[in-house]
């Protein structure tokens, strides 16, 4: 069976496009949404977010959530932080470069309305976010403070010491909260979507498994948020939790919605390499360390030094030395690949020979002990229970992982899939065309 496959994406100049759509698409009014009902599956930052925002604006919200509460969502495992372009820094941001920046770091693969449309309205989600409650680092003057990540030359990321998203996940959380106590979202706690039901073509709910009971229940409604995360965990290794499991986007794809790109797969440079053959997954340690972390090898295959032995003649800043403009800070697909390129020739470092140096003498040296605990010290706290080494004293170790998957279901410029939702004519309640998102 073909399948045709139309983005949606709206005419004119790339800078407009959002805007004017806005303004083309057909309302709802206030008296209408509350005769809508819209399934959200998953209650992580996108999940809970989109159901917070869904309920305030008058719908009937139905949350799922296979977890004992959506606290327990991966995104708590975030670190770095969240980019947006407001340019507090004056250091040359603006819109089109996030645009630009994001676009390049894609490999040129983006839908590239899709990507200016993210960057138009990263400004707004930073100001929800903080008036959720969301205790973003601040300058002394009171500004929200910005630090850098890889493939940028400025500062646009707001954060959180070293536990943005368990924050950002707090934020939605209680904001989503506050709908369930007022009514306007039902929370399905410890519920396992089975499948997606598809009637003459056109979806109109979900079956859901309750985990507790094994009780089994269909749940209809005019819309599904598939908000469930990814499928890293096909590998043999990843930084997701074991409960990352993308079964609800799998169950859309059996019934119709196409899957696209999942090779499109995001190696992270900064995870702690592994120790044995027998872990099942992989601690991620923050983007942000590489803000002041310095990445290196020895040059010598054979070094047995330990690190603070080895002179700056015998070290090997590879990323510093290829990529001077960007140093540390290159896109994380740049960094990772380097990182392998040194392992593989021999100038591994650790028990196993597996990992590179992220070192931060420097910065200590520099700014002190007291700054560097203020900004990463949960961090080093992490590394430190887990590898039982001091980062204030050696350098971290690190070596790429698969984190982040960018594949999933395929959707249009409306975050729509390709298979509608009960139009009018089925569903007298029904707007046309409206369809799982993800």
């Amino acid at each position: 069976m073909s399948v045709v496959l139309d983005a949606k994406v709206p005419t004119g100049p790339i800078a407009e496009k959002w805007d004017n759509h806005k303004f083309s698409v057909k309302l709802v009014n206030p008296a209408n949404k509350r005769r809508f009902k819209i399934l959200v599956v998953g209650t992580g930052l996108a999940g809970a977010s989109a159901a917070a925002s869904l309920a305030e604006l008058g719908y009937e919200v139905e949350a799922f959530t296979f977890h004992d509460s959506p606290r327990r969502a991966h995104s708590i495992a975030a670190q770095g932080g969240i980019n947006a372009a407001k340019n507090y820094r004056n250091d040359g941001d603006s819109i089109y470069r996030l645009f630009y920046d994001t676009v390049k770091g894609g490999d040129y693969r983006s839908r590239e309305a899709n990507v200016y449309r993210l960057a138009q309205v990263s400004l707004n989600i930073i100001d929800q976010c903080a008036a959720q409650g969301v205790p973003f680092a601040r300058e002394y003057g009171g500004l929200l403070a910005n630090r850098s990540f890889g493939g940028a030359q400025v500062s646009r990321t707001f954060y959180a010491r070293g536990q943005t998203g368990q924050q950002l996940l707090l934020g939605a959380y209680q904001a989503m909260a506050a709908q369930i106590a007022a009514g306007a979202v039902t929370l399905h706690n410890r519920a396992d979507v089975l499948d997606i039901v598809v009637k003459d073509g056109e979806a109109c709910g979900i079956i859901v498994r309750d985990l507790l009971t094994g009780e089994v229940r269909a749940h209809s409604g005019h819309a599904v948020v598939l908000a469930t995360g990814g499928y890293g965990n096909v590998y043999y290794l990843s930084t997701n939790a074991m409960n990352c499991n993308v079964t609800a986007a799998w169950r859309a794809h059996r019934r119709g919605a196409t899957f696209a790109n999942p090779c499109y797969t995001q190696i992270h440079p900064t995870c702690i390499p592994a120790s044995d053959e027998f872990q099942s997954k992989l601690t991620l340690m923050s983007e942000s360390l590489r803000n002041d972390g310095r990445i290196w090898v020895p040059r010598n295959m054979d070094e047995s030094r330990a690190a603070a032995d080895v002179s700056e003649a015998d070290r090997y800043y590879f990323l510093e030395e290829k990529y001077p403009a960007f140093g540390n800070l290159v896109p994380r697909d740049v960094a990772s690949r380097n990182a392998k390129t040194v392992v593989d020739q021999g100038l591994g470092v650790g028990p196993l020979r597996n990992g590179v140096y992220l070192d931060f003498a420097d910065v200590i040296a520099r700014d002190g002990e007291a700054v560097v605990r203020e900004k990463y010290g949960n961090l080093f706290d992490m590394y430190e229970r887990i590898t039982g080494e001091d980062p204030y004293r050696s350098p971290m170790r690190i070596y790429p992982a698969t984190h982040y998957t960018m594949g999933g279901l395929w959707v249009d410029y409306n975050l729509m899939t390709n298979v509608p939702w009960a139009s009018a004519t089925s569903r007298t309640t029904g707007p046309t065309g409206w369809g799982p998102r993800r």
